[in-house]
């Protein structure tokens, strides 16, 4: 069995919506230095003075929880950097491949599709939010709090919140475990696609358009509408670089962020990493490359996964 492939007409149309929101720094770079070259060493994805920093769209709070981090590479770099929320992991997927960012935080899926695809991208480190913690998070099932499920071998004929085709910890995972438990994703249950690790929380609470469902730990958490039945750890998510970028950047961007906790942030002079909101999401970075997530290819291999294809 495959499990469902990117959707290449909602890939496209998001792609293109990204392009749009590039264009017009990439016009006036391109006019300014004759492309986005800035050096015969060198590429960026819209002009040597800005880092566009790509994610995907996990919760309504993901720009929030990046921007200490975003303002601490811009402010040890000399650079701006822009923030590119994509519409769907696909296009982040897309964007990648067309050298349309130069930093991003991706799902360790999410990594994998894209290089398979062709995005040459180096993995730095995975963010770990406590200190002692390896690289890695939890992906859950969880259920409604009233609910008498106690066992993914009861998703059988549910609706099944997912959270995108291209998400860890959101879909490629749980869909290896109802595999595993004799049950096929794509037949024996209703797939529903939140778009979003806490919409699917979310809507798994309500218990209308999803009766069960999955997502990763950091929002099932802040839910008391939902309760958990099963967990599975998963490959902790890459920051990762563009391979096209100058080879001193690429130095000075390992050096800023294989090995960084919030506190060194914070001493930099950062001002925004000094809030709760931020020490919720982020305590450090532990370097991480790309045999790290040869799981995942195994994951793939295991449920021939059409994402996992070049």
């Amino acid at each position: 069995m495959k499990l469902r492939a990117l959707k290449s007409t909602a890939a496209l149309a998001a792609v293109a919506f990204l392009g749009l929101g590039l264009a017009s720094c990439a016009n006036s770079a391109d006019a300014a230095e004759g492309g986005s070259s800035s050096s015969t060493d060198g590429a960026f994805a819209v002009g040597s003075e800005t880092l566009v920093f790509g994610v995907v769209p996990d919760s309504v709070d993901t720009e929030t929880n990046y921007q200490p981090l975003m303002d601490y590479i811009a402010q040890e770099t000399g650079k701006t950097v822009e923030y590119h929320e994509s519409t769907d992991y696909a296009a982040l997927i897309e964007g990648a491949i067309a050298g349309k960012i130069d930093i991003a935080s991706f799902s360790g899926f999410t990594y994998v599709t894209a290089t398979n695809n062709g995005a040459e991208l180096t993995p730095i480190s995975s963010i770990v939010t406590d200190e002692g913690q390896e690289p890695g998070y939890f992906s859950q099932a969880i259920v409604p709090t009233a609910s008498d499920i106690t066992s993914i071998d009861d998703f059988a004929g549910k609706k099944v919140c997912f959270v995108d085709p291209s998400s860890t910890s959101g879909y490629l995972f749980p869909s290896y475990n109802l595999l595993e438990a004799g049950i096929d994703p794509e037949k024996d249950i209703t797939p529903v696609f939140a778009g979003k690790h806490d919409v699917s929380v979310q809507k798994v609470g309500e218990g209308v358009e999803c009766e069960v469902g999955f997502a990763e730990d950091s929002e099932v958490e802040k839910s008391d509408r939902v309760k958990v039945i099963d967990e599975t750890m998963v490959p902790g998510a890459p920051i990762v670089m563009a391979n096209a970028l100058p080879k001193d950047l690429q130095t000075q961007l390992v050096d800023l962020l294989g090995e960084v906790t919030i506190d060194d942030i914070i001493k930099s002079g950062v001002d925004g990493a000094d809030s709760d909101a931020f020490r919720a999401t982020f305590y450090s970075t532990e370097p991480v490359d790309d045999e790290y997530y040869n799981t995942i290819r195994d994951i793939c291999k295991e449920t021939n996964a059409e994402q996992c294809q070049a």
